[in-house]
């Protein structure tokens, strides 16, 4: 009887490739502005899809009771996918020459699976956004650990607070789309497509790599688990990457929180408006009126947050924006819970737009100056991996949340359609209650944590 598992050579120990390091001049404008671009490219997308419009195509599908609940397992599910996914491709990514063909292949499938939305029907307008989103996703991946490819270690914060700054233009887009063409799914699922095509084009073209001098085998299953042994022991190794774990598990909290927030803030203000007897297509300008106020600020935020990223460094920027995500959550929670007016939302909206701007402002620099450059894309996949973890968490607890609350109060959302809006939003405001002790809890681990710059040679993890 022969093995089941082919006799196979000792692997070799895992290397990691010369470290892709940050610029030492300033990069041309050219490049820089190409890649802030696609920052604007997949915020039309990630606004205009997961946010805007596959909400309000799933609320006229199963209508209100039911959306929050089913919203949040559609996407736990997308983002389980790639959870599970991101520490791999990282791992692939650093032995590969190039990363931008990873970025292009994905942003093509995100947006082929856009193409398709509201067009084949249910069942398939789910799976198109669950494939679409997980490839706009791992996207993200490969975009943000490009960041050292256009960047000097002196200009990083900036540079990125702008590419936050801009790509909240997007945003703007996303709800002109909504603005002019309301309530037609096909149509608004194909602009937001080819925008994020055009837009990202430049990046592919002029966003060049200096490459990695000693790739290996991309698809080499002894590698990934070997390089997925090495990371796990890297988490471990507080003295040699200090600071590392503490933050990744940080990090899970306040993009549960956050992540959460953006996903479900249309169900909430729709209800919002609904309960002061707004509703309609005027709930639907209201809304997007809430929207645009939230991201006007968030690109102005951004180019604020990322010059203060340079003057007090990433770490302490961070914290200031946890404390403002803090206060507006709690104003959040009562806006709900005590069915509060309009004018709060408003408050709300501006809050998180200002926060939205910072946490990417900060986290990226941090999570930069936390790990060795000759490890970025393999750290990033942690990096993207905590994250995804926080949005496959954040949606079930909120979709628990708020089915509980509304069954402890008389109803069913699977079965009542007629469930009092005052009653949705104390379960709005219960599961914004519970986002609200995620942020405290992810301030309290990050205490800790600190951005001094690292002699990664002295740690025992060389830069090159």
């Amino acid at each position: 009887m022969t093995d089941p598992i082919p006799a196979a050579p000792r692997p070799e120990p895992v290397t990691h490739p010369p470290g892709r390091m940050g610029l030492e001049h300033p990069a041309p404008f050219k490049v820089v502005a190409s890649w802030v671009l696609y920052d604007l490219a997949n915020t039309i997308y990630s606004m205009g899809v997961v946010s805007f419009f596959f909400a309000d195509w799933l609320r006229g599908s199963v209508g209100e009771a039911r959306a929050d609940g089913l919203l949040g397992v559609i996407t736990s599910v997308s983002m389980g996918i790639i959870f599970i996914c991101s520490p791999l491709i990282g791992a692939m990514t650093d032995r590969a020459r190039r990363r931008m063909p990873f970025l292009i292949a994905s942003t093509t499938l995100c947006v082929i699976c856009t193409l398709l939305m509201a067009r084949v029907g249910y069942v398939g307008t789910i799976i198109a956004f669950v494939v679409g989103n997980a490839a706009y996703q791992a996207g993200l991946q490969f975009y943000d650990s490009l960041l050292p490819e256009v960047t000097t270690e002196e200009n990083r914060g900036r540079i990125g607070g702008i590419g936050v700054g801009v790509g909240y233009f997007g945003s703007f887009i996303a709800i002109g789309y909504g603005f002019v063409i309301s309530d037609d799914f096909p149509l608004l699922f194909t602009l937001v497509a080819f925008s994020f095509l055009a837009l990202a084009i430049p990046c592919f073209l002029f966003v060049r790599e200096r490459g990695n001098p000693n790739p290996g085998r991309i698809f080499d299953l002894r590698f990934v688990i070997a390089s997925t042994r090495q990371t796990l022991q890297a988490l471990r190794a507080s003295d040699q990457f200090p600071g590392l774990a503490r933050f990744l598990v940080g990090r899970v909290f306040y993009t549960d929180a956050i992540n959460t927030v953006i996903t479900f803030m249309l169900l909430v203000a729709k209800n919002v408006f609904n309960n002061a007897g707004v509703t309609g297509d005027a709930a639907q300008i209201e809304t997007y009126k809430v929207m645009a106020l939230a991201i006007g600020l968030a690109v102005i935020g951004g180019f604020v947050w990322g010059r203060m990223v340079d003057r007090i460094g990433p770490k302490r920027t961070l914290n200031v924006v946890l404390y403002l995500w803090m206060g507006t959550l709690v104003l959040g929670s009562l806006m709900g819970l005590l069915a509060l007016p309009p004018i709060a939302l408003y408050i709300v909206a501006a809050g998180a737009g200002v926060g939205m701007g910072g946490v990417w402002s900060a986290d990226r620099p941090l999570m930069l100056r936390l790990t060795p450059p000759h490890r970025i894309g393999e750290f990033y996949g942690l990096y993207g991996m905590v994250g995804r973890f926080s949005a496959v968490i954040g949606p079930l607890i909120w979709a628990a949340t708020t089915v509980t609350v509304v069954r402890s109060m008389g109803f069913d959302s699977r079965v009542d359609t007629n469930i009092p809006i005052t009653v949705l939003m104390r379960g709005q405001g219960m599961a914004i209650a519970l986002l609200l002790l995620m942020v405290i809890v992810s301030w309290w681990i990050l205490r800790k944590v600190d951005d001094k710059p690292r002699d990664w040679q002295a740690l025992g993890s060389p830069a090159a």
